[in-house]
């Protein structure tokens, strides 16, 4: 699809939507809605399909090698001139390996991503010799006659000099032409080092375009003698043994002060000066080395979209027998959402890692959850005896106010990890971000129009569903003094370990280190593995063993630049096993420290956003109690993956911050019955309205986790070793996280009411003074 067709297909679309939320009549509106779902998801599969020219796949998918590099400046700042250089420098190199679409890119002021899918593993420590090499700038004159000397040259008639060689010149070409090449004849000693080079940059002058250079002390003598001995002769500017332009010297230049001049378009010319400047004179430092071998990759994507058919095949299954008809148009909806979400990440070039598969399984659960809420007040609704479609309207009237404060609070997480993470992590934001945007206009649009065409049209006139879990009346919060004791416990048994294992908690994402991952078609035993580290003092490195697909893996973290005698040792001393490397990282101890803190910042500013919003919308004792709800839940996954020995690591941080995002989620939609219960001049202390609230939003906590859990389940059992990790902090997370909404969450708020004097008709009217979410959708 074209990008024009693409904007005006999305123009088309954004007025389609303005036009539904401006009218109020309903067949219309009917009509328009399933106009726009159809085009959504036409556009859509236009947009997926076919999917090997458009989805792109990660390093950890397709197998490849991720360096982060570190431009060591020295005496120069490093600027963004020298960093464009350095990336056309490292092009070149890459070129080298014949990789398709290598990745290189700027991050941040003085570093480089250099990602190159398909490499070898054998071909790493070249691939790393390459890129931290010195680049070598060097001027070399040009013999004085060179046209006819080289004529002679290949008629035979004269040799090459001993002190020249013969080299191409490859010059920009102009417009559509091709780009030319010439012969010269060049000096193989260098006449002038290209570290005299002071400055340079480019300028629009009388001649065209102009570069400027100027040189050091030293090196404006050398220029000197050379432009007074050489006067019209050519100048070879030469980089990495590539002749970047061969100007003529016109006159004698002193001072160090000299122009170049020719026919230069702006980029030629403002590259010529990049690479006068020379960024990469000193070595380069490899801050982050991560490597995955195709193999390794294959076999995760083959579980993960193993678990995550089943995990959705479950679920619709689960969805339509608990709640029938209105259960298979949430299911219609499910699988709407899942091809506007893979619709969405196709067209905005989202690239598919391991994290991202992720993100889009746990979607499966989180988007559930509307549909949920809205057939739960259907039900209660219908039990008041209210006509099938009076209930329906009022149903999504009501659950309207939770579904929009719970998507909007998790969505701040999501968002706040897309903007401070990296890599993996990223991915998983967007993946995420996307999932709740689908979930909510499914939810919305296409579940309500669906159900109201049934109904209105009467096709529908009654609707039954299961109920297994029935309204109680449980005194939850007369028992939150002893859950707070129960977590309390958790918390300082994990606190206790974490302080036992100290940098053991942490992978060499954050305390910097290496990794490296290797296969063998028979069980290994990591007793012997470790004997064959003792030689070179490592006997006492972290390791850790695995299985997936019919392969057995052992993982050995060992102190920096020690992975490639690791590797070599282990190989060695068990010949037999037929070690095959899977994966590798390397991780300098800056980069690790930085990760930390860049992660403490997302939490704190997703927290931040959290309550400012909570307070907004409900009343501060409220964003207290959430705020402490959501800590809890963090805390205790850290601190249960630490009693269960598992390290944190990047993609850690971002299965915590969707903690976090669940946990708010379910704690919202807890907050909003209660504010309902209070708004509604319900009789009775805030106590007893709190626990009728938690009571009625109980089966659908309950219903909601389970639908959540699912898919993450089949991501543990099935997702194999790479994903193990993540889902069982996932899980870890929704169970701590369904428990403190109802034990945590609601208790801290009572108990700060308490605190603050506050009674029943003071906390009412304070919250029902707060503005509430106008429903764009009611008609």
């Amino acid at each position: 699809m074209t990008p024009a067709l693409t904007f005006f297909a999305g123009l088309g679309l954004l007025v389609l939507f303005g036009w539904y939320f401006a009218t109020d009549v309903g067949l219309r509106k009917r009509l328009l809605a399933t106009t726009l779902v159809m085009l959504l998801v036409a556009f859509s599969i236009a947009t997926i399909w076919p999917p090997k020219e458009k989805i792109q796949l990660g390093l950890d998918i397709q197998g490849g090698t991720s360096f982060l590099i570190r431009l060591m400046g020295g005496d120069k700042d490093v600027n963004k001139g020298m960093l464009d250089q350095a990336v056309e420098v490292i092009r070149k190199r890459i070129d080298y390996f014949g990789v398709s679409e290598p990745v290189i890119s700027p991050v941040g002021n003085d570093r480089i991503l250099v990602q190159i899918p398909g490499l070898d593993t054998a071909k790493i420590q070249e691939a790393r010799e390459q890129l931290s090499r010195v680049a070598k700038l060097e001027f070399r004159l040009v013999y004085p006659d060179n046209g006819e000397r080289l004529r002679l040259i290949d008629e035979g008639k004269e040799v090459i000099p001993p002190e020249y060689r013969i080299e191409v010149y490859k010059m920009t070409a102009e417009g559509n032409e091709k780009p030319r090449e010439e012969r010269l004849l060049v000096k193989k000693k260098a006449d002038l080092g290209g570290d005299r080079v002071k400055e340079s940059h480019a300028y629009y002058g009388n001649e065209g375009w102009t570069v400027q250079l100027k040189f050091d002390g030293e090196g404006a003598k050398q220029f000197g003698k050379i432009t007074e001995q050489y006067k019209g002769h050519r100048f070879a500017i030469v980089l990495d043994g590539v002749i970047q332009s061969a100007p003529v010297i016109r006159d004698a230049i002193y001072g160090g002060d000299a122009i170049i001049t020719g026919k230069f378009e702006e980029k030629e010319a403002r590259g010529l000066a990049s690479v006068l400047e020379n960024p990469l004179q000193t070595p380069v430092s490899i801050e982050e080395e991560r490597s995955v071998s195709p193999t390794l990759g294959l076999d995760s994507i083959r579980a993960s979209i193993m678990a995550g058919l089943l995990g959705l095949a479950i679920t619709l299954v689960c969805v339509l027998i608990y709640y029938r008809l209105p259960g298979l148009v949430a299911n219609l909806a499910l699988l709407v959402n899942l091809v506007l979400l893979i619709g969405a990440l196709t067209m905005f070039r989202f690239v598919l890692t391991l994290p991202g598969i992720a993100g889009i399984i746990l979607t499966i659960g989180l988007s559930v959850d509307a549909n949920v809420l809205i057939y739960e007040r259907l039900r209660e609704e219908m039990a008041l005896g209210k006509s099938l479609r009076v209930a329906m309207e009022t149903a999504y009237q009501k659950a309207f106010s939770s579904i929009f404060d719970a998507n909007v609070t998790t969505l701040i997480t999501a968002l706040i990890l897309f903007w401070q993470a990296a890599g993996p992590v990223r991915g998983f934001a967007i993946s995420l971000t996307f999932g709740i945007l689908a979930s909510l206009f499914t939810a919305l649009i296409v579940g309500r129009n669906a159900l109201g065409w049934l109904v209105d049209t009467g096709r529908v006139k009654k609707i039954s569903m299961l109920h297994l879990i029935s309204s109680q009346n449980i005194n939850f919060l007369g028992k939150g003094f002893l859950a707070c004791m129960c977590s309390l416990a958790l918390i300082l048994a994990g606190a206790t370990s974490f302080y036992i294992r100290g940098e053991k908690n942490f992978g060499v994402d954050f305390r910097g280190g290496d990794l490296v991952t290797l296969s063998s078609p028979a069980k290994i035993d990591v007793g012997q593995v470790r004997d064959g580290l003792k030689p070179i003092g490592l006997a006492d490195a972290s390791i850790q063993e695995s299985a997936q697909s019919g392969k057995y893996y052992i993982t050995v973290r060992s102190p920096l630049n020690t992975s490639d005698k690791v590797e070599k040792q282990i190989i060695q001393t068990m010949p037999s096993a037929n070690f095959k490397v899977e994966r590798s990282e390397r991780v300098g101890a800056l980069v690790g420290g930085e990760l930390a803190k860049s992660s403490l910042v997302a939490l704190g500013l997703g927290i931040l956003g959290i309550l400012i919003f909570v307070t907004f919308r409900f009343e501060l004792s409220f964003a207290v109690g959430a705020i402490v709800a959501l800590l809890h839940d963090v805390i205790i996954t850290v601190g249960v993956f630490s009693l269960l020995g598992r390290e944190l690591t990047l993609t850690m941080v971002g299965a915590v911050l969707t903690i976090a995002g669940y946990s708010i989620n379910d704690t919202i939609v807890v907050y909003d019955r209660i504010r309902e219960g209070l708004a509604s001049g319900r009789r009775g202390s805030i106590e007893e309205i709190m626990n009728s609230s938690i009571n009625q939003t109980l089966s659908r906590t309950i219903l909601t986790s389970t639908v959540t859990l699912i898919p993450i389940l089949c991501l543990f059992l099935l997702g194999g070793a790479v994903l193990r990790d993540f889902s069982l902090a996932i899980i870890v997370g929704v169970v701590v996280g369904t428990y403190s909404s109802i034990f945590i969450a609601s208790p801290i708020v009572l108990w700060w009411s308490r605190a603050r004097g506050q009674s029943t008709s003071t906390l009412r009217r304070e919250v029902t003074q707060k503005p509430t979410a106008a429903n764009p959708l009611a008609r």
